[in-house]
């Protein structure tokens, strides 16, 4: 009988947090909220010379928590064991409540566990994961309800013709404009794109269903995002049952456990499930809502962190795209060598870089570090 190589232990050494605020190229606003720069929690775990990377879009507060509590909790526990480890931070903040900093801090350390687990294996970590593409589509977002007529138009056709075939802009900031808004976009992009609109829950019902009849039969807008606030399941549920066909509802990127996506589906709230793997838990709790996407026969839509998003999806089944939110876009790119762009529509992972393929740019950190 031959025996198998056993794989040398590999012990996290320490696990270290940074936040870093950018301000935004313009003032951005959605339905709900304004702002004008973005914060970014990057956590760097260590075994040996090896350096795994996770981050959250988050406030700095979640920085504090992961330096004060959640990095005490992995530090000394096997590197390959990335299940415990998210189990044994879960367990430690039980008393805080999970959804919110909580969940956030347990992403971005997750996050980095599973970079290292791969780089320490010398795999990208979609090949960890299992890759079932070499792809996966994408969807260009913006279009925020603080753009002119002139910049929403011209980022949602620049989009269009680098080939990202599929555009969302926001919309709910001020009802009255927003069929405007929405016949602009659909000017600029031409017939042959996809057009997406996401309220985020500034509706009430009624105006929810008025518009998504408007917009599905004026504008040919197939994708309707928080309609209704994403809490409100019976109002997503009436919004999908009594809204015009070919429009579908979407919801889910405020989960931050699996309770939440299985109620969202046991719902019938959404046609399309969207997670956040920067907020429900990191990869361990991305794969979970895959599973339950899967369960339910549901496609699943990775919310923005485009360049952490690419490689798990491409390991999803259910996974039909990645939102490549503007935002993100420029954060990841200022921070962070080995950024992949789209191409013909798709990011691509680099099969010839380890882990997430990404490398901290520590000067850029550190001129916009918030902590």
């Amino acid at each position: 009988m031959s025996s198998v190589p056993k794989l040398a232990s590999s012990r996290i050494d320490s696990v270290s947090v940074l936040a870093c605020t950018i301000p935004t190229d313009f003032p951005e606003a959605d339905g709900t909220i304004e702002w004008d720069k973005t914060t970014i929690v990057i956590v760097e775990a260590k075994s040996g010379n090896v350096a795994g990377i996770g981050y959250t879009y988050a406030d700095v507060s979640t920085a504090t928590l992961i330096d004060s509590l959640v990095r005490h909790v992995v530090q000394g526990r096997e590197a390959l064991d990335v299940g415990g480890s998210w189990s044994a931070m879960v367990r430690a903040i039980r008393n805080l409540g999970r959804p919110g900093i909580c969940s956030m801090a347990i992403s971005a350390v997750d996050i980095a566990l599973w970079d290292l687990k791969a780089k320490l294996l010398q795999l990208p970590l979609v090949k960890l994961l299992g890759a079932v593409r070499e792809g996966i589509p994408v969807y260009g977002s913006g279009g925020f309800t603080s753009y002119s007529k002139e910049q929403l138009q011209r980022q949602l056709s620049d989009w269009v013709e680098s080939s990202i075939r599929t555009v969302k802009m926001k919309i709910g900031a001020r009802p009255h404009a927003d069929l405007q808004r929405v016949r602009d976009a659909r000017e600029a992009i031409g017939k042959g794109a996809r057009l997406f609109v996401d309220a985020n829950g500034a509706y009430s019902r009624k105006q929810a269903l008025e518009f998504a009849k408007w917009f599905r039969e004026t504008a040919d807008v197939t994708w309707f995002e928080e309609p209704v606030s994403s809490d409100d399941l019976e109002g997503l549920r009436l919004i999908r049952d009594q809204g015009p066909s070919g429009l579908e509802i979407a919801a889910g990127e405020y989960g931050y456990d699996a309770n939440y996506f299985r109620h969202m589906l046991e719902a019938g709230a959404v046609d399309v499930l969207q997670a956040d793997a920067t907020r429900c838990g990191g990869i361990t709790g991305f794969l979970q809502a895959a599973a339950l996407c899967e369960a339910h026969a549901m496609p699943l839509s990775a919310h923005t962190a485009p360049s952490i998003h690419m490689q798990v999806c491409c390991a999803v089944s259910r996974a039909v795209h990645v939102e490549y939110f503007h935002d993100h876009v420029r954060v990841e790119n200022i921070l962070f060598e080995g950024v992949q762009a789209p191409f013909g529509g798709e990011l691509v992972p680099d099969l010839t870089r380890y882990g997430l393929g990404l490398e901290l740019r520590r000067s850029e950190a550190a001129r916009y570090a918030a902590r």
